[in-house]
């Protein structure tokens, strides 16, 4: 079971015991992301977590990169849609180093004008990097056309023109903006006492006075478009998908299992049909993003150019069949085992708890019992399935996306009318 302690009214720490193990993982998440941002300051959230490792008033960008590698821990951090996370894994004996290092790194940060123009080469060629990748960049491109000029369609790095561009001043005003304590949550797991891990932070944190900061949420409209980026690629990457549910959302343990089902795993539908069956791909799989108001649902696949149009049919029947004619009882069964054992197997590793801490606080304001979840899981029903495939995945709903040297020519909603 994990403790929940709110510091001076500011801060919400969430501590999971573990006694069996000798490690300890420690996350610190702020409520901030590429959705806070708009086009002439995209990738400003993801430039500020690569500034955090550059050095604070107490040490150089050296000395944090050294400190917990001398101790055998892990730190690294990353930034999402909605939030960016800095982390630690250490032995369970350097837990107060892997608080400190990381409470100076984000409350100490000195934003240094010339570390500040070394970053933006790094960052510009990790979106080069990333622009080279084109089954990384294809699930970009599908976000940008479903939400369109909505910040939850803007891509978390960036654009190398716009960070090019961004000053030390936008850096700073937007970190003061967002790096509060009440916009911060803390989770802990591993083999250390809740008593602490409090007393701990209590000393350490820079809980000076703030003000509680309101998202504005605003929750974008689908936007069913086919969007295809040409690119001198050997494959076609292909992104086909609709608006999905928010983790707080009825229907979501429902959407898990209708997902697992269609792309969730090597024994799925797609997996089967496209590539055991028919060889038409190497990799195809299906996965459900969720975010405070919404969610996306998103089919990939990695083919070759000649093969769109027979994997788009077959990806539509198998949509059509659970639509038209259910599951059977063994798939609806293995799916629901599939998903929990994927939850315990995860539980096995402090960082995943952890994880599952912090996220869970973010999104539901609680963190569900493992036990509930399978509860919730195992409560899905073939009607609901049927139910909610029928209403949530309306083939004429659906956008498409692709990256690779392809035009559509119409074939997507040739595709669609079919059914």
């Amino acid at each position: 079971m994990y403790q929940k302690v709110v510091l001076d009214r500011k801060v919400n720490i969430l501590i999971e015991n573990i006694p069996h193990v000798r490690s300890v993982a420690i996350g610190f998440w702020v409520n901030v992301g590429s959705r806070d941002e708009i086009a002439d300051i995209n990738g400003i959230s993801h430039f500020i977590e690569h500034m955090m490792f550059k050095g604070t008033q107490k040490r150089t960008a050296k000395e944090i990169a050294e400190a917990l590698d001398a101790v055998g821990g892990f730190l690294n951090a990353f930034t999402t849609k909605e939030y960016t996370c800095y982390y630690a894994r250490v032995l369970d004996e350097h837990f107060d180093l892997a608080a400190e290092i990381l409470s100076d790194m984000i409350f100490q940060p000195q934003f240094n004008q010339r570390d500040i123009e070394k970053e933006k080469n790094v960052i510009i060629e990790e979106i080069k990097m990333y622009e080279d990748t084109p089954d990384e960049l294809v699930h970009d491109v599908f976000a940008g056309s479903m939400w369109q000029e909505h910040a939850l369609g803007l891509p978390v790095i960036g654009s190398a023109e716009v960070i090019a561009g961004l000053s030390r001043k936008q850096l700073c005003e937007f970190y003061k903006k967002h790096y509060t304590p009440r916009n911060m949550i803390i989770s802990v797991a591993g083999n250390i006492e809740p008593e602490k891990v409090v007393d701990k932070l209590k000393n350490i944190l820079d809980l000076k006075k703030d003000k509680v900061l309101a998202r504005k949420m605003i929750t974008p409209l689908s936007c069913k478009k086919t969007n295809c980026c040409n690119k001198k690629t050997e494959q076609v990457h292909l992104c086909i998908g609709t608006p999905g549910f928010s983790l707080d959302n009825k229907n979501i343990y429902t959407f898990q299992v209708i997902n697992t089902i269609l792309g969730g795993g090597i024994s799925s539908r797609l997996f089967q049909e496209i590539r055991e069956q028919r060889g038409l791909v190497y990799s195809v799989f299906s996965y459900h993003a969720s975010y405070h108001d919404t969610g996306l649902f998103c089919i990939y696949a990695g083919l070759s150019k000649q093969n769109v149009e027979q994997v788009l049919d077959i990806i539509f029947k198998q949509i059509r069949d659970i639509q038209l004619n259910g599951l059977k009882d063994d798939e609806l069964r293995r799916a629901k085992d599939q998903i929990k054992g994927n939850l315990y197997l995860s539980l096995e590793s402090v960082s995943a708890r952890m994880s599952r801490l912090g996220k869970s606080q973010i999104y539901l304001g609680k963190v569900l019992h493992p036990e509930e979840i399978v509860h919730k899981v195992s409560e899905v029903t073939p009607d609901k399935i049927q139910e909610l495939a029928l209403s949530a995945l309306k083939p004429e709903c659906f956008t498409m996306a692709t990256v690779g040297p392809w035009e559509d020519g119409n074939i997507f909603q040739k595709v669609i009318k079919q059914f």
